[in-house]
């Protein structure tokens, strides 16, 4: 008889997506098989990578992935990279806490590098036992020990480069939330403004609206469409918008907006008109201005903003670009450029670039999530866009958005957070070189 796990498909595909995309096999189901570490290691020794998960109550699932074979009864394994800690809650998954592990003929104990005990499974009883510090992050603070409702254990196929597996899952989920704190307590300096503004500029299809879209989905907690995004060779966004980041459903807003335009279009008459990008810049347009490529606003517009104050201006411009296309940009496209760069000169602002539809973006980053590797391919495309329009090094960035995938990605997230980090950073720089005469008001 086949026997089904009680993981959702939303459930499943998130531990899968953790795991880095591998494939899930039933081994052990303690209502099933029975309830006994005799039962449970008839079924699990042996078979390579599982992952052991645990339901209590109606929404808690929590456990631990193996990389090694389940060991014998008895028998420790005390290796820092060998498994992990997970928790899965509203689909979201979270890693943390390498641990080692240990059985007896009564229980399953996994530990930290001290020893000292996270968790325990006792199969005959049904528990678990929770060490305090771990029942806070699961929200659990009655008790020491839970009666759970049942006990799966998987196997795990199809795990590449087991080398540093665990480290860097584990570090991957850690380096995200870090980012998150800090993006959460980011304040512009020396509250010159309540909130950054980012301009994304670039040609149709280069991913702006959808680099808006995966910011929005990370502080949302679930990947969200609300700008649409096209790749038509018209622009698919013809209204000038200014979004807000909230941190959550109901949370505050965040200290920073993304302001979404038109494609560039290397012709005239066509894409966003250039004569925008001053009254852009310097905080004239409201949002939801609808576009003439022809024809630019004028103060004659009713909502028109005559007089700008800083809040209002642009504070860094990102030109976006699809890191597989830059080689395929016209002369044309490249003036345009160039011609854009001298306004956002003129005004002072920030600039960055942003490189989007990066391939294989799990081998982009190192190890460590501090570096970008220099790879050939995304190094000589860095190089081009330098000498192209003469941007530091430093601030070419590359990202992965959120296109056409619905489950999170803790490494994708940490491209996209650490690409948002640097453009305030860079906006910052920005706000800090300007002249006594514009900020001395403002600081009084």
């Amino acid at each position: 008889m086949a026997v089904t796990t009680r993981l959702t498909w939303n459930e499943e595909k998130s531990l899968q997506k953790l795991l880095g995309n591998v494939s899930l096999s039933l081994l052990y189901q303690s209502s099933v098989h029975g309830c006994s570490m005799e039962d449970m290691l008839a079924r699990c020794s042996c078979q390579g990578s599982t992952i052991t998960v645990i339901y209590y109550g109606d929404s808690t699932i929590f456990g631990a992935f193996l990389l090694e074979h389940y060991p014998k009864i008895g028998q420790d394994i005390r290796k820092k990279t060998s498994s992990f800690f997970f928790s899965l809650k509203d689909n979201k998954t979270t890693a943390f806490l390498n641990t080692s592990l240990k059985i007896t003929d009564e229980e399953l104990a996994f530990q930290s590098s001290n020893h000292a005990e996270w968790f325990a499974l006792v199969p005959e009883k049904r528990n678990v036992r929770i060490l305090h510090s771990l029942r806070t992050k699961l929200g659990m603070t009655r008790y020491h020990t839970y009666s759970y409702s049942e006990c799966e254990v998987f196997r795990v196929e199809g795990i590449e480069n087991e080398a540093n597996y665990v480290s860097r899952i584990t570090g991957a989920t850690e380096y995200r939330n870090m980012l998150l704190a800090d993006l959460r307590a980011y304040k512009p300096y020396v509250d010159l403004v309540s909130e950054i503004r980012i301009l994304l500029l670039g040609p149709v299809g280069s991913g702006k609206s959808s680099f808006f879209n995966s910011v929005k989905s990370i502080f949302q907690g679930h990947v969200t469409r609300q700008a649409t995004v096209g790749s038509d060779i018209t622009s698919i966004t013809e209204m000038y918008r200014i979004y807000s980041i909230k941190d959550g459903k109901e949370g505050k807003s965040l200290p920073f907006m993304l302001c979404d335009s038109m494609g560039l279009d290397e012709n005239d008459g066509v894409g966003l008109c250039m004569g925008d990008i001053p009254h852009i810049l310097k905080g004239c347009m409201p949002d939801r201005y609808q576009f003439n490529p022809k024809q630019p606003i004028t103060s004659r517009h009713p909502n028109f903003i005559i007089s700008p104050s800083l809040k209002d201006r642009i504070h860094c411009v990102a030109y976006v670009l699809d890191i597989n296309s830059i080689n395929d940009l016209s002369s044309k496209m490249v003036a345009k450029f160039k011609q854009v760069q001298k306004e956002v000169l003129n005004c002072g602002t920030a600039q960055v670039v942003l490189l989007t539809k990066v391939k294989n973006y799990h081998d982009v980053l190192q190890d460590n999530f501090l570096n970008v590797k220099k790879s050939m391919t995304s190094q000589s495309q860095v190089i081009n866009v330098h000498k192209m329009l003469n941007i530091p090094v430093s601030n070419i960035l590359m990202v992965e958005n959120y296109a056409s995938v619905w489950e999170p990605d803790p490494v994708k997230d940490i491209l996209i957070l650490s690409v948002l980090r640097q453009m305030l950073r860079a906006a910052d720089d920005s706000l800090e070189d300007l002249p006594l005469e514009e900020t001395g008001e403002i600081l009084g």
